[in-house]
């Protein structure tokens, strides 16, 4: 929650059917959040899209329940976007627990060529080919900004 001091945000929560009455529990820790508790376990799109609905913010993010953001995050992104009025979504540079560099931050269209390069494993081999790499755009600076094809669904900020 440290990642909206400062923001008039609203966060949204939608339950997909678990069966561990996690809902409940969250409610009491958590009052300031909105919950939507799904009678059925109906995707992670259809229960985000059930949130969006709801929402009323000018810009919304979509996060998966398992990502961590740093407490400057969402203050540095909602300022790209302001500035950068023709972004029509932003994505971040996503890391693992380790602190890896997750490729998956900075995708192409997976076209049939791409796709075919990265099954075969010449991304691997050539991490930083604009050619074999195409599909993670391996060859694209992980700390800069890039216009990119996919953005990876635990972090989409429209």
């Amino acid at each position: 929650m440290q990642a909206i001091d400062g923001l008039d945000a609203e966060v949204w929560v939608v339950d997909n059917a678990s069966s561990d009455n996690s809902i409940d529990y969250l409610q009491l820790k958590f009052n300031c959040v909105n919950f939507i508790a799904s009678k059925q376990n109906v995707g992670f799109a259809k229960a985000n899209n059930q949130a969006l609905y709801k929402c009323k913010g000018d810009y919304i993010l979509f996060l998966n329940p398992d990502t961590l953001l740093p407490e400057d995050c969402l203050h540095k992104a909602i300022a790209f976007m302001k500035a950068n009025e023709d972004a029509g979504a932003l994505g971040i540079r996503m890391i693992d627990g380790s602190g890896k560099f997750l490729p998956e931050s900075k995708r192409s269209f997976p076209g049939p060529v791409t796709s075919f390069f990265k099954l075969m494993g010449f991304n691997s081999l050539f991490p930083k080919s604009r050619i074999f790499s195409r599909y993670s755009l391996g060859y694209l600076n992980e700390f800069e900004n890039h216009e990119v094809d996919v953005l990876a669904g635990a972090f989409i900020l429209a």
